[in-house]
């Protein structure tokens, strides 16, 4: 990629976040839950991501989605930090891809306490799977100029001669 003079490249303060340091297997025991809980910010991001085409310009809500990520974290551990690591450990033992599976027991025990103390219920199969309508406050691009070109190939005039086709006509079927 070329970058030229008219690019503006933001400093390193900007770019500095706090990271989510959490290891895979704690990533994918929260990731519904999460998922969830920052689906706004998560959908802003994407939605600015794909409108706009220019990762400098989404770098709010990027922060937005790490500092929700964050807070989520925080609360788990304030409130369900030993069955989301009895969940995250059973992910990471059981199996060499991680696979929800053999972890049902775990899960529910860890479902259950979201649920009673955080009021996050699991979605359900299929939820992020479904397309969905995103509000958002933030005023929609402007939409680019459609180009119109000339027809680089002008039809032959009404009147120009047509000879009959050398071996018959095409459309054999409709005579």
């Amino acid at each position: 990629m070329v970058i030229t003079n008219d690019v503006v490249i933001p400093p390193d303060e900007e770019l500095t976040v706090q990271e989510l340091n959490l290891s895979t297997p704690a990533l994918k025991a929260g990731a519904f839950h999460l998922g969830k809980e920052c689906e706004h910010h998560n959908l802003e991001f994407m939605l600015c991501r794909n409108e706009l085409d220019d990762p400098r310009a989404c770098l709010n809500e990027g922060k937005a989605v790490t500092s929700c990520a964050l807070d989520f974290f925080r609360k788990v551990k304030k409130s369900c930090s030993e069955e989301f690591a009895q969940y995250a450990n059973c992910l990471d033992k059981s199996s060499g891809i991680m696979g929800y599976e053999h972890c049902r027991k775990t899960q529910g025990v860890f479902d259950k306490c979201m649920l009673d103390n955080l009021g996050i219920e699991r979605p359900e199969y299929g939820y992020f799977a479904r397309a969905k309508i995103h509000a958002t406050e933030r005023p929609a691009p402007p939409k680019p100029e459609k180009k119109v070109y000339a027809d680089a190939t002008p039809g032959l005039p009404d009147d120009y001669p047509r000879t009959a086709a050398k071996y018959g006509s095409r459309f054999h079927w409709l005579e």
